[in-house]
C-alpha cells in the first residue's frame, strides 16, 4: 500500500505542475487528459495520504 501511496504522491506532483504550466508541451497533455486533477492536484495527494494511513493501519503488528 505504501507503493500506491508513493506513486499517488508522484502523480499529484505532476498534475500540479502541468496545472501550474511548468511542463510546457506535455503538461497541455497531461492536462487535456486528466484535466479535473490538474484543477485540482490535492484530489490526489488527498488519495496519497489515505493510502499511507491504511497501509500503516493494517500493517500495525
Amino acid at each position: 500500500m505504501y507503493v500506491v501511496a508513493v506513486i499517488l504522491a508522484v502523480l499529484s506532483a505532476l498534475f500540479y505542475a502541468a496545472g501550474q504550466h511548468q511542463l510546457g508541451s506535455v503538461g497541455a497533455d497531461v492536462c487535456q487528459v486528466g484535466s479535473l486533477f490538474c484543477d485540482k492536484p490535492y484530489y490526489m495527494m488527498t488519495s496519497a495520504v489515505l493510502a499511507g494511513l491504511w497501509g500503516k493501519f493494517v500493517s500495525i503488528r
